[in-house]
């Protein structure tokens, strides 16, 4: 099938290249010439494992190209799939300034009947609203459908071409073929395609996003009470995670969530609450939650050493809000290291993919180390912030010696206090025993 995917972020490109992948012809439009000039080059702009590969093998074979021309890609495609980027404004709710922008240039596009697939996060009743803009601007015949996207950085590639559920929102026949006859080539391999109302749809993606936000904040919540009466957080997630109605995922504790979706999609589905007159209290509850896991670390380090940390040096393992992915947005490293610096301290942080997004946040304020103990020498702590698989297994003795200070902050529970504490380190964790 011809395919026409606007936005070349990380969702367009990512879907857009899996697209070819499985054999369609995709043309992936975006306005902006420098990251044109990225793909047209064979890179890429963003970091996702496997990705770039992947891009360069369907430029080569003719079924992936890159365009500014949005009206020639709607004019040659059956199916466009929205894919811009839907920010938050300052009341939490997502900014359609995008969706609609490009809704109203596919509308002077179209040519014959096309099937319109958003797949932009998008709030419960922005499918309506878009057909009702499309059919103001045109009396050429088309369907919007809801099709959100399920991907997680680091993993995404495996989670498109492997994923739990295809939803797809609609009510119109020629669509709903249409979809069935794109995704056909998964669903012939077992993947589930979920078909129901477009509103329901919009919906299944915020509900899901914020039940794992949810179970994270509910985790580290139950972390924070361990350390008050003696238990392990580690002891209690196997404990939990072990009953079948519950399961073993999102349930690790941490420093807090963080990326482009997790805060997004809980804000705005709160505001979508408000703004229809409903409550959503726990969802209100797991916010705060996140935004006073951030400053954890802060807090643990302080009470060791007072709230003046002039002429302290600590360490940072990890930038990014997780692995595998160079994505600094809402990290939880943000707020550590504005603590950590209105307090005095000087830091110097490692990740192995997110020093030039970091730059962007941080400029010059903290120092970037080419590798992980080039942070340590001298400082009077090691604050693990992102799990990289790198971190797991360090040689503790060269840390041990390139320390100051041997104290271990440890914000994901990667390490076993046990053998730290062992070896005379001072350990913290997330509702941790030693």
């Amino acid at each position: 099938m011809n395919v026409a995917v606007v936005g070349s972020g990380y969702v367009g490109l990512v879907a857009g290249t899996c697209f070819a992948e499985l054999g369609h012809k995709v043309a992936c439009v975006d306005n902006d010439p420098k990251k044109l000039e990225t793909l047209a080059g064979g890179g890429i702009p963003i970091y996702e494992p496997g990705l770039e590969q992947m891009v360069a093998k369907n430029v080569k074979r003719g079924r992936l190209s890159f365009t500014a021309d949005l009206a020639d890609a709607v004019r040659g495609a059956e199916v466009v799939f929205i894919a811009v980027g839907t920010p938050p404004g300052e009341d939490g709710a997502a900014d359609l300034t995008y969706v609609n922008q490009v809704g109203a240039q596919i509308a002077d596009a179209l040519d014959a009947f096309k099937v319109i697939v958003m797949k932009s996060t998008v709030p419960i009743g922005t499918c309506d609203g878009l057909t009702r803009l499309i059919g103001a601007k045109t009396d050429q015949p088309f369907a919007v459908v809801s099709n959100p996207e399920f991907l997680r950085e680091g993993v995404a590639i495996n989670d498109f071409m492997r994923p739990d559920r295809i939803v797809v929102g609609a009510s119109d026949e020629r669509a709903i073929a249409t979809m069935r006859k794109l995704y056909r080539p998964l669903t012939r391999g077992g993947a589930k395609l979920l078909l129901m109302d477009v509103r329901s749809s919009e919906m299944t993606k915020y509900a899901s996003n914020s039940m794992l936000a949810t179970r994270i904040s509910f985790m580290n919540e139950i972390a924070n009470l361990c350390e008050r009466v003696g238990a392990d957080v580690e002891n209690v997630r196997r404990g939990m995670g072990s009953d079948s109605r519950i399961g073993r995922q999102f349930l690790r504790a941490g420093v807090g969530f963080g990326g482009s979706c997790f805060p997004k999609d809980v804000r705005a589905l709160l505001q979508t609450a408000h703004d229809n007159g409903a409550t959503l209290g726990i969802l209100d509850a797991t916010v705060k939650a996140n935004v006073a896991q951030k400053s954890k670390l802060v807090e643990v380090v302080k009470q060791d050493l007072g709230d003046d940390l002039t002429g302290r040096q600590f360490a940072l393992w990890g930038l990014a809000f997780k692995p595998e992915t160079d994505d600094m947005r809402e990290a939880p490293s943000i707020p550590l290291v504005e603590g950590l610096l209105a307090a005095g301290a000087e830091i110097v942080a490692y990740d192995p993919q997110a020093h030039e997004t970091a730059r962007v946040v941080f400029g010059d304020r903290i120092t970037y180390a080419e590798d992980p103990y080039a942070c340590l020498e001298g400082a009077d702590g090691l604050l693990m912030i992102t799990e990289w698989a790198e971190f797991t297994s360090p040689d503790w003795e060269r840390v041990w010696a390139m320390m100051r200070r041997p104290a271990v902050y440890d914000g994901r529970n990667l390490w076993d206090p046990r053998e730290l504490l062992g070896m005379g380190f001072s350990y913290r964790g997330i509702g941790r025993r030693g």
